[in-house]
């Protein structure tokens, strides 16, 4: 008599494979942790300027302080997917945690800049592991309309948690700029209590390969990495990376050409497009269906948005074309990672969210870098986020024939 095969790690409906919302807290709080790497910091670059100001160099070291980890992150996450696929994911995010926790209170005690940036290069390599990781195992936990919603979940936890961390950062700040760096010890709270609460998760076949199986039966190997379909979309994620964070990153030099100096209205328009990255967020777990159907209506959006800001000649428009396209930037993250998700077996769905992830965190790193080229050729920043608007609005064009084929199969 054969023996049973191992229970299923979800089903089509979408039934977790955990029970309970604390594993999906925990993975929701890892995946804020590079969030915290990228904004908590930013309030206190003043004081670290003047406190190295003696460094050659400092003038371009100080801000890499901030941005490192990105770069790092982008470099590494795929070289974290293969660990995650090899070692496993729960594993490898304990270890991580624990990693990111001593790397990023490292500066506390150093005096050196060199060593601080290297320290920053070690915490973005924590923290590839622990998106990687974070964002594998919610693939692997749940699934169907369940997923979704945590995907999207992932996305409003990250944008608010940005809020969240600037505020942070600049209230320790004022008792120094080394007191933000407190707040990385967070991961040893956080690294006892993956390890006691998240499950070691089972594999169970990608619903694409399993009708594939059930129509010309058991496949004779292992199902071979989807390298150009996930090339694609890699691609694309970079390119709405740098739509996703163009309002966030250039907002403050948007109103300071507007001639918007005040502190407490960046602060509120600041909060405000983000609420309307949460509330797109929100709308993508109402939707259904392949969200290949919806990328060009979504880039068609956030493309609107742009082109009203290229064109605000006051706050009111500047904040309503914002508004207009953070609700698709909230819509178009979670679309992007779902589409990811859907494509990727247990086997390599380490290496594909690893893949994934460093375009996204390659598209925020060259994301000032595309404004600033763009503002050096026509001469202002409003231009070249109008540009910007005409670039998102041609690719939304030339994935309608992609939504066309998908359409029938949503239907």
């Amino acid at each position: 008599m054969p023996a049973p095969a191992a229970p299923p790690a979800r089903d089509h409906a979408g039934s977790p494979a955990v029970r309970g919302r604390l594993p999906a807290v925990l993975l929701m709080t890892g995946s804020c942790l590079p969030v915290l790497g990228a904004v908590l910091l930013a309030p206190v670059l003043p004081r670290m300027q003047d406190e190295f100001e003696g460094v050659t160099g400092s003038a371009a070291l100080v801000p890499l302080v901030l941005t490192v980890p990105a770069l790092s992150l982008a470099l590494l996450a795929p070289f974290a997917g293969v660990v995650v696929d090899r070692l496993g994911r729960k594993r490898l995010l304990v270890a991580a945690t624990v990693l990111y926790a001593l790397f990023g209170t490292v500066p506390l005690w150093l005096g050196s800049l060199h060593g601080i940036l290297l320290s920053r290069v070690l915490v973005g390599v924590a923290e590839a592991a622990i998106m990687t990781a974070c964002t594998t195992l919610i693939g692997d936990y749940y699934s169907g309309r369940v997923r979704d919603r945590y995907l999207a979940l992932q996305t409003m936890c990250a944008s608010a948690s940005a809020t969240v961390f600037f505020v942070l950062g600049g209230v320790l700040g004022s008792a120094g700029w080394r007191a933000p760096f407190w707040l990385y010890a967070v991961g040893l709270l956080l690294a006892p209590v993956m390890a006691r609460v998240l499950p070691s998760p089972t594999p169970s076949p990608n619903p694409a390969s399993a009708q594939l199986a059930a129509h010309t039966g058991p496949l004779p190997g292992p199902r071979p990495f989807p390298v150009r379909r996930m090339a694609g979309l890699c691609l694309l994620t970079v390119f709405g990376a740098v739509v996703f964070y163009t309002v966030p990153v250039e907002m403050s030099y948007l109103l300071d050409d507007l001639d918007v100096g005040s502190t407490a209205v960046i602060g509120a328009v600041t909060a405000l497009a983000g609420a309307a990255t949460v509330l797109g967020s929100v709308v993508f777990t109402r939707l259904s269906g392949d969200p290949r159907r919806r990328l060009p209506l979504l880039l068609l959006l956030c493309a609107a948005g742009f082109l009203v800001m290229g064109v605000a000649d006051g706050l009111p428009l500047l904040i309503a074309g914002a508004v207009l396209n953070c609700v698709g930037t909230g819509l178009l993250l979670p679309s992007l990672l779902t589409l990811a998700m859907s494509r990727l077996d247990y086997a390599d769905r380490g290496r594909g969210i690893g893949l994934w992830t460093a375009a996204f965190f390659l598209g925020e790193f060259v994301c000032p870098l595309v404004l600033l080229g763009g503002k050096g050729a026509l001469g202002s920043l409003a231009s070249a986020v109008g540009l910007l608007g005409l670039v998102t609005l041609a690719v939304s064009a030339v994935l309608v024939p992609l939504a066309r084929r998908a359409a029938p199969a949503g239907s």
